[in-house]
């Protein structure tokens, strides 16, 4: 039964204003037959021409630039509502906000935002002094380059050297390069294609880095170079393309540990940070099904691992003894990670949908927890690369709490707010927020995060919009969105769907919607936004729905199975041509996504994506409204998906009343544009898209 039938009589949506304003109608993408046969099973994919690797092919850019016309056009009609939602979102914006003060030796370094500034720079505060210094302004770095994004800084030990990882085309590739702060210049020795896991050597004179596979762009070898001569050598090259190469420095400051990791298997390798020709070793090797991960401190590793239980558990030992177990898995409870220091350490678990800590002081033995004052919320571990510290950083916020730095003292335990992200405009009290549990089809409950404005409310009579992820086992964390304001004081009542494929409620949570039980991941946004509804939190007619990358796949697959459920939809980079994608290895990323989706080259996983896999799942039917973003060089996610996505639900929808709109970012990746103001653009440009679609159906 279709719940929520779109009334086209009296409603005017954006096809009527384009004919009565004489604007462009939408580009018609010409169908050129392909044919691909599976297992008995033939698809037909019209628009395979779309595809172009190289992003030159002038046929492909002419098309997406008629596109993204069509969508301008369109748009005018609520232009001047996307710049008032924007003049918002920016008067909220604190100019000179800053990140969470690092320690490094006798530094102090933090990251902030000048006032207009898109880009924000590097600070640093030698110990004993008040004045922040500045070290290097990453605004200066991306004149005259249409796309620019800095990623991770790391710092040596002796605070001479500075390596700053930076995105000049969107697609995840990063250059790497170092500046001496003693003589204040840029050395020589720059590195190209890598990601942006870097680590010196203790002596600084060494640069530890993961270079890019050239054609999939996976991280699959560390490298390392020699900063006066830029002379390199290979430490370690990852030969299974199924594996993710991550560095990282241990707590203890003593090893390089590379970790080495697919969707359900993992290993470690490390070596000596203190000799430059050190042997690298095996903490233990991989065994399929087994992940674990590392740290070192307080001389001993520390290991994360499901290696006796599906559930992590905490142990601790090497490659020559037995492992020890430290915390013992739980039932219900998932431990996500631990923070390692010198004398304690902090584990972050998740149960009842959030995240809890715990910490183990080692001189007593003694465990002592957190508590936080929300009901539902977002807590995540800050910056403690200092393992001498004695204290815990963490970030705290809730759906209704701007975001603040603490401190949890490893000793007194004492807490302490250093900063608290300021919001102007925002009263205390002005939303509430609330952790509430929909039943399933199959009677599990959903948990949904909810916030709204209290003065805007009324049940069953507010715009609804829903969000969701429900994949790799991430979950969706209720925090603040300064952004969102926009929405909510409009009245909307924004949800996040916490469905399975995520891992608010462990993994079991997780592995019941990935692979073979993916259904359940559709099954339960479509049944929460359904109880929702009943349950009075949103108009039935105004339910819209939104999520991004394999978030706009869970939404994608939800209008498929439910085309009368949301009135629009807001699709950010989708994973949409899932069976396409998931058969070609030449792609990024490809083959590391086996173990969430499956290997559609056998049959069984075939079959089971073929049933859900949004572009494959197109047909002749009423579709709702959507904006469809991408970007040109996405690398995760490729423009084409969202372009063959668009051009087919054109050609098979019978609601000509309601429109679907591409628009493809030609200057930018997976994360959408770069820099502050510019990201605030995107948010400005779906949720005005949102707002007007509702005021027409609120006449």
């Amino acid at each position: 039964m279709h719940y929520f039938r779109l009334m086209a009589a009296g409603i005017l949506l954006a096809a009527q204003w384009a004919i009565a304003q004489n604007l462009p109608q939408p580009p018609v993408a010409k169908k050129v037959p392909h044919a691909t046969e599976m297992f008995g099973d033939t698809r037909q994919d019209d628009y395979a021409w779309m595809r172009d690797d190289t992003r030159q092919n002038k046929t492909v850019l002419d098309y997406l630039r008629q596109e993204n016309l069509y969508t301008q056009h369109i748009s005018a009609t609520w232009q001047p509502l996307k710049t008032q939602v924007y003049k918002e979102m920016q008067a909220r914006q604190v100019e000179d906000n800053y990140t969470q003060p690092v320690r490094k030796g006798h530094y102090l370094y933090k990251v902030d935002y000048q006032r207009g500034a898109n880009f924000p720079r590097i600070l640093r505060q030698k110990e004993g002094e008040t004045e922040w210094a500045q070290v290097l302004d990453t605004a200066g770095r991306s004149k005259n380059h249409d796309y620019y994004a800095p990623g991770r800084f790391t710092v040596s030990e002796d605070n001479r050297y500075i390596a700053l990882a930076e995105d000049y085309t969107g697609d995840g590739q990063y250059r790497i390069s170092v500046y001496d702060s003693q003589n204040r210049q840029w050395l020589k020795t720059q590195i190209k294609q890598a990601s942006d896991d870097i680590v010196f050597s203790n002596d600084g004179k060494l640069l530890y880095y993961v270079a890019l596979q050239p054609e999939t762009l996976t991280p699959d070898n560390v490298m390392r170079v020699e900063l006066s001569t830029g002379n390199r050598h290979a430490v370690w090259q990852e030969k299974d393309g199924q594996f993710y190469t991550g560095i990282a420095r241990s707590a203890s400051d003593k090893y390089l540990l590379i970790t080495l990791s697919a969707n359900d298997t993992s290993e470690v390798r490390y070596l000596a940070l203190d000799h430059r020709d050190a042997p690298l070793q095996l903490l233990r090797p991989r065994s399929s099904g087994t992940e674990y991960y590392a740290d070192h401190a307080n001389g001993r590793f520390y290991i994360r691992s499901n290696h006796q239980d599906k559930r992590f558990g905490l142990y601790q030992g090497d490659g020559k003894t037995a492992w020890q177990r430290v915390l013992t898995p739980e039932k219900d409870y998932e431990l996500e990670g631990f923070t390692l220091f010198n004398r304690a350490v902090v584990v972050a678990e998740r149960y009842d949908g959030k995240t809890h800590y715990r910490k183990l002081n080692f001189a007593d033995n003694h465990w002592q927890s957190l508590h936080f004052p929300d009901q539902t919320y977002m807590a995540r571990t800050g910056n403690n690369s200092d393992g001498r510290a004695t204290v815990f950083h963490y970030i705290y916020a809730s759906l209704d709490r701007p975001l603040g730095y603490y401190t949890w003292d490893l000793a007194s335990g004492k807490v302490t707010r250093i900063h608290q992200k300021a919001v102007p405009g925002l009263e205390e009290g002005t939303y509430t927020s609330r952790l509430i549990f929909v039943p399933a089809r199959d009677g599990e409950s959903i948990p949904v995060s909810l916030v709204w404005r209290k003065d805007r409310f009324t049940q069953g009579h507010n715009p609804l919009l829903v969000y969701g992820y429900g994949a790799y086992g991430m979950s969706l964390d209720a925090a603040f969105s300064v952004p969102r304001m926009s929405l909510l004081d409009r009245g909307f009542v924004f949800a996040l769907a916490h469905v399975r494929g995520g891992g608010e409620k462990g993994v079991g949570w997780y592995l019941a919607g990935k692979k073979a039980n993916k259904q359940n991941s559709f099954n339960d946004v479509i049944d929460a936004t359904r109880g929702l509804v009943k349950q009075g939190y949103g108009d039935a007619r105004r339910v819209y729905g939104m999520g991004g990358s394999a978030g706009g796949l869970l939404l994608a697959g939800a209008v498929n199975q439910a085309p009368d459920l949301f009135q629009a939809v807001v699709l950010q980079v989708p994973f949409v041509d899932v069976l396409n994608t998931m058969l070609d290895k030449t792609l990024p990323l490809t083959q590391q996504e086996y173990g969430e989706w499956g290997n559609p080259n056998t049959a069984a996983d075939y079959k089971a994506i073929r049933a859900w896999s949004p572009y494959d799942n197109i047909t002749p039917n009423a579709w709702p409204t959507m904006l469809v973003t991408t970007g040109l060089y996405d690398s995760r996610v490729p423009y084409w998906e969202a372009a063959k996505y668009v051009a087919r639900l054109r050609a098979t929808n019978t609601q000509k009343n309601n429109v679907q709109l591409l628009n493809v970012n030609m200057n930018s990746g997976h994360s959408g544009r770069s820099g502050r103001y510019s990201r605030l653009e995107d948010s400005a440009e779906a949720f005005s898209f949102l707002i007007f679609v509702d005021s027409q159906k609120n006449k």
